[in-house]
């Protein structure tokens, strides 16, 4: 997941570059969404994680 947000913010970067502005907000709106998904789920896997152990 993380390849796909590093890939999108490029694919954003170049976009911006070129003058295409409507490519580089799209871009980054998904990339902002994968990583809002991927914090969600490192959170909730340490904190499954820390209940798990303190059981």
């Amino acid at each position: 997941m993380i390849e796909w947000i590093v890939i999108l913010l490029v694919v954003a970067a170049i976009a911006s570059l070129l003058g295409m502005q409507g490519t580089a907000g799209f871009a980054t709106g998904i990339a902002k969404i994968l990583i809002f998904i991927v914090l969600i789920g490192f959170l909730l896997a340490l904190l499954l994680g820390v209940l798990v152990i303190s059981l």
